[in-house]
């Protein structure tokens, strides 16, 4: 029996690397409640640029787990919405979220006593 744990590749590094980083992970979020317009999410991330914002879609919508939806107008709407297979993230985000939130404060004491002893040795911070 394999006890190692499952092999992590490129493709697997590269999909997590877009699916869960920092914005893509606050968009999903937001498109998990409702259908959202650009702006709006924009407005509901204040701190995401245009550009990031942009990136991060299509990121998204590349891999299947954002849709985006014309629509005819003037000027046009551009509603984003989560997909099926986007859906199916939430529960492994939620899981890795209540590992951190059980697991932060040991993080921590962790990060604190690290930094202490790179103080204590005149090494640069590690933040």
């Amino acid at each position: 029996m394999d006890t190692a744990g499952p092999h992590i590749d490129a493709p697997h590094r590269e999909l997590l690397d877009q699916v869960l980083d920092k914005w893509s992970l606050a968009v999903l979020d937001r498109l998990c409640e409702r259908p959202c317009r650009f702006n709006q999410l924009r407005r509901a991330i204040p701190s995401v640029t245009q550009k990031s914002l942009t990136a991060t879609l299509r990121r998204l919508e590349r891999n299947g787990v954002v849709g985006r939806e014309v629509t005819a107008t003037r000027p046009v709407a551009v509603t984003y919405r989560i997909t099926p297979l986007g859906k199916t993230l939430r529960h492994p985000v939620d899981v890795l979220l209540a590992w951190a939130d059980a697991h932060l404060p040991a993080i921590e004491a962790a990060r604190h006593a690290f930094d202490a002893e790179r103080d204590e040795e005149g090494g640069p911070p590690s933040r």
